[in-house]
């Protein structure tokens, strides 16, 4: 009965994976997916535990209680922390494949054949590269490490002769499984370069470095399905390698850059030059920017990780509900890398339930710039410098970018004039209509809110 039950179950379970992933890459259908896709894993899980090979369920019992002590907290985090939950969700799963992989090592050794200790060791290596470079990028995204790259003499020679050090040495445990000695050393190898991959990586590559530990990950777990014969594991650690190497492609070509760049470019060095410090710009208080808003017709906002940083994105539902009851137009315009991973903008905003037909992509606003009345600019940097499209010499040269230059006003809210991520000034700022409006994002779109409100205490 267990022999018809189980494959029953590992079947259902891979096709709601695949409809899962169908369904999250669109916004309205994003909720069935999360749905479906827990209730496939729930089924996976079951289906493992009615296995016959299982002779004691008491590590199985401990281990589900120390998963979920680790998990509620996590799942309890802001909404503003979801790049750091993403990470450390990749960690843990990472750490679990490769200690899998260790397991099953010493388990069969020397006795195991040249395929299955090649799916093994990529397992591995994969599992403790990925377990310290989420660990890291977690780090970066909480800032508990420097956001900037961390950059040493030859560091790019260094590491890939790290990494093919460490392939080597799996590769050598293919041909010889009794080498036990190597295999710590080799374990060792691949959690070292894991750190080093990412210590050189600044913050504005986040989002791409996330979605390509996530595929990282998936591998990892595809390779342990083929070391443990479990095809559902082969299945749903190839939809997530996959998917995550296409976002991390898709969001390479929404930055215009490699995969080359982001790994090893060192990209966000600060560049301010003394020129840029002794520019001037226009600034404004709350009360002059509620009242160009208040006779717009039409607002586009662009939120960015500067909303994320003062968790303001409820104030921002409140503005759009008083402006849209005034009879504005308020549309939201959404860049790829906005924030710190791939959606971080429409999770905060979906959050705040701002309807989900007011969140337009960039190729889609863009060209709605121009009839538009005000850009509102709330912590977006990188993403809206028009320096993107002519300096040859700028780091961001050839990233789209948003056209909130071509707004009839600008008004930017930010706290100071320091660069974002890539480390540069945003020429937007500089601009003859743009009104900088200083300040934390919270506090000025909740002082917009009052002030469009006409003081009525609405915000």
């Amino acid at each position: 009965m267990i022999d018809r039950v189980v494959p029953l179950l590992y079947l259902t379970a891979a096709v709601s994976f695949i409809l899962a992933l169908k369904w999250l890459s669109a916004v309205p259908t994003a909720r069935r997916g999360v749905i479906v896709g827990a209730a496939g894993m729930a089924l996976a899980v079951i289906g493992t535990l009615l296995k016959p090979e299982i002779a004691s369920y008491r590590w199985i019992a401990v281990a589900l209680v120390a998963g979920t002590a680790i998990g509620i907290p996590m799942a309890l985090m802001p909404m503003t922390a979801v790049p750091q939950r993403t990470a450390l969700s990749h960690a843990f799963g990472a750490l679990a494949a490769a200690l899998v992989g260790t397991a099953e090592y010493y388990l069969r050794a020397p006795a195991i054949d040249r395929f299955t200790m090649g799916a093994l060791s990529l397992e591995v290596l994969l599992g403790f590269l990925t377990f310290t470079a989420s660990l890291m990028a977690f780090g970066k995204l909480q800032e508990i490490l420097p956001t900037r790259p961390v950059t040493y003499r030859h560091q790019n020679i260094f590491n890939l002769s790290l990494f093919v050090l460490a392939a080597s040495a799996g590769v050598y445990l293919v041909i010889r499984p009794e080498a036990a000695w190597l295999f710590p050393v080799f374990g060792v190898l691949a959690l070292v370069f894991g750190v080093l991959l990412i210590i050189p990586i600044g913050g504005a590559d986040m989002p791409t470095v996330i979605s390509l530990l996530n595929s990282y990950a998936g591998l990892s777990a595809a390779a342990m399905g083929f070391v443990l014969n479990n095809k559902l594991l082969i299945i749903a650690g190839s939809l997530d390698g996959s998917s995550g190497l296409i976002l991390s492609v898709i969001m390479c070509r929404s930055m215009n850059r490699s995969f080359g760049n982001v790994l090893f470019g060192a990209f966000g060095q600060v560049q301010a030059t003394p020129a840029a410090e002794t520019r001037a710009v226009r600034s404004a208080t709350p009360e002059e920017a509620a009242g160009i808003l208040q006779v717009a017709g039409k607002v586009i906002v662009v939120p960015g990780y500067g909303m994320a940083v003062a968790q303001a994105q409820h104030k921002v539902r409140e503005l759009y509900d008083v402006l849209t009851k005034a009879g504005v137009s308020v549309t939201f315009a959404i860049h790829p890398v906005a924030g710190r991973m791939p959606g971080h903008m429409n999770v905060l905003l979906a959050e705040a339930d701002i309807p989900y037909d007011r969140l337009a992509e960039m190729e889609d606003v863009n060209s709605d710039f121009p009839q538009a009345d005000v850009a509102l600019i709330i912590g977006a940097n990188d993403v809206t410098n028009p320096a993107a499209r002519h300096d040859r010499n700028s780091p961001i040269y050839g990233m789209p970018i948003l056209d909130a230059d071509k707004a009839r006003t600008v008004m930017v809210i930010k706290r100071s004039m320091s660069p974002g991520f890539a480390g540069i000034d945003n020429e937007l700022y500089y601009m003859d209509r743009t009104l900088m409006v200083f300040g934390d994002a919270k506090t000025v779109v909740g002082h917009l809110v009052r002030e469009l409100a006409g003081g009525s205490g609405h915000a």
